[in-house]
């Protein structure tokens, strides 16, 4: 439903939240079903390398995965928390703690993790003189520190390029997105001066990792904002699967070790980010290769 053609607001989110749209005097489902991956042969397979990359929200090109509104003609949220919803509604199952998608990772578990209850010096100095808080003590006492959209800033993304000898073409397959936020244990404490914030107050931590075939639906159905068009109906599902967005690779499987830059390129940014570069150009070079077989 269009809000050119609903009667108030209220039924218009009613059924924008139900995925429907009037046609003549009917309600239709406008749900889309993302075109499924082909089917690909080991065999086919001439040539692949896997990939870790950094999505880092800052840059302008990568802006639309972190914009988050809830508006009336468009609603738009951020990657983070369409992944974040879906996976407490149960519309995303295949969800884990690393990586390598071995030790799953349940709604509880995700949320201990991205929320800090703690007591205040205050509290703890009332409760240690009586002995017990009332519930409105409790109550102003108790601090939540949450990581939420805004401070969910870096996407992890991991991914094979390969190249199928059916078509003699690169291709690019996603495997799994991850979100990076603040470590909300970390927030709101300081050093022993209790001015000087904590050291490593601002690193980032993996919230979770999802494999990101059980997500297309919900991508699929998730419209990304467009500054240029309010009525755009491109996807996340397609954003990402066109890799519009702009990564700095960090790690790749090559045989030796973990393979991550920063291990052995330590402590020099601008020469890991020339190994980065080195590392995309030489992805680039495999289809250039291809025709040497």
């Amino acid at each position: 439903m269009s809000i050119l053609n609903a009667k108030s607001p209220s039924s218009f989110r009613k059924y924008r939240d139900m995925g429907l749209i009037k046609k003549g005097d009917s309600m239709v489902s406008n749900k889309i079903v993302p075109l499924e991956y082909g089917f690909i042969e080991d065999k086919d397979i001439l040539k692949s390398v896997v990939v870790w990359e950094i999505i880092d929200m800052n840059d302008k090109i990568n802006q639309p995965y972190y914009h988050n509104e809830d508006g009336l003609v468009s609603q738009n949220k951020s990657l983070y928390q369409i992944l974040f919803d879906a996976i407490n509604d149960g519309r995303i199952k295949e969800v884990y703690d690393d990586e390598l998608f071995t030790t799953r990772l349940s709604p509880e578990a995700i949320e201990s993790r991205i929320k800090s209850v703690r007591m205040s010096d205050a509290g703890i100095d009332r409760l240690n003189e009586t002995g017990k808080l009332t519930e409105a003590e409790k109550k102003e006492f108790t601090n939540v520190y949450e990581t939420k959209t805004e401070n969910v800033k870096l996407l992890k993304i991991k991914g094979m390029w390969y190249i199928d000898r059916r078509d003699s073409q690169m291709k690019y397959r996603l495997l799994g997105i991850a979100a990076m936020g603040q470590d909300p244990t970390t927030m709101g404490l300081f050093g022993p001066d209790g001015v000087t914030p904590l050291v490593g107050k601002d690193e980032l931590i993996d919230l979770f990792w999802v494999y990101y075939p059980d997500a297309r639906n919900v991508l699929a159905n998730s419209i990304v904002f467009n500054s240029k068009n309010l009525s755009s109906d491109l996807s996340f599902d397609d954003l990402l699967n066109a890799r519009r967005f702009s990564t700095v690779i960090y790690k790749t499987d090559n045989g030796l070790g973990n393979g991550v830059i920063k291990d052995y390129i330590p402590k020099d940014a601008d020469a890991q980010l020339e190994e980065s570069e080195r590392l995309k150009a030489q992805i680039l070079q495999m289809e250039n290769d291809m025709w040497n077989y």
